[in-house]
């Protein structure tokens, strides 16, 4: 029986000390609207306080995507990321839940992680990728950006040059080169990923759940400062998505097109 009869944009499930959360929009490529944020949200926590659950895995429906970050066709069409439980969007409360969940959190990359997507397996505590997975950011490409947790702490996890080249190239990089880079932990062919992910759980369920808490919390404090910096950022974000230059760069998104931000590159 499902956990939760309502959901319709996340696929939630627990067996044998494993809760695994699915992006359950493969027509969008895995995107998220402020609903599936709700929904995530709402299974993290669940999973926080159930007793049945040691770890969690993070993955996307299907094949193609682990996630593509925000709607950006439901940004064209309505201006925002749609309705909410709360009225608001709850990114960076997803983003913290990822984090503060004592539980360890696995992303299960199935394919491309790209823009806010990337972000969410960046965030997760250990990333198994498929060989087919793809993964880079895109927020300049469509007047968007994340200037927390999504560039501060990716520094981190990949060093000072690498993120940046990641954010000012907006390229697309391998499964191995993220393995290379340590932006993954290690890839599988693509049929054995959640199996390869089965086996890192019953292995992390085996292990004290209090020194696993303790030793997250631990490991978070070093980076807690890029929490402030994010909220400041999407402050900003939400006063530049109202600009013609990120307005430019939505609007050749949907429409297939290179976009045009030479007017903008003075003072």
């Amino acid at each position: 029986m499902p956990i939760f009869e309502d959901l319709t944009d996340v696929a939630y499930e627990i067996e044998n000390g494993l809760a695994t959360i699915t992006i359950n929009r493969p027509e969008r490529f895995n995107s998220f609207r402020a609903k599936t944020c709700d929904e995530l949200i709402k299974c993290f926590k669940h999973a926080w306080a159930s007793g049945d659950v040691g770890v969690v895995c993070l993955t996307g429906a299907g094949d193609r995507a682990f996630s593509t970050g925000g709607d950006q066709k439901q940004r064209a069409e309505t201006g925002d990321y749609g309705p909410s439980e709360t009225g608001l969007f709850e990114i960076e409360t997803l983003h913290r839940t990822i984090r503060d969940i004592p539980k360890p959190v696995i992303a299960a990359v199935n394919g491309f992680a790209i823009g806010g997507g990337h972000v969410l397996h960046v965030l997760c505590d250990l990333s198994i990728a498929a060989d087919t997975a793809k993964f880079g950011q895109v927020g300049p490409k469509v007047g968007s950006f994340d200037a927390g947790l999504g560039t501060g702490y990716l520094a981190r996890v990949v060093g000072e040059k690498r993120m940046r080249e990641i954010w000012f190239l907006c390229r697309q990089y391998t499964a191995e080169q993220a393995l290379e880079w340590g932006l993954v932990n290690k890839v599988v062919p693509a049929a054995d990923l959640m199996a390869e992910v089965r086996q890192w759980a019953d292995e992390i369920c085996n292990l004290s759940p209090t020194a696993l808490k303790v030793l997250k919390q631990s490991m978070n404090i070093d980076t807690e400062q890029f929490i402030g910096t994010g909220q400041m950022a999407l402050t900003s974000l939400m006063m530049f998505t109202e600009t013609d230059e990120a307005k430019e760069g939505i609007t050749a998104f949907n429409e297939k097109r290179a976009p045009d931000f030479s007017p903008y590159r003075g003072a």
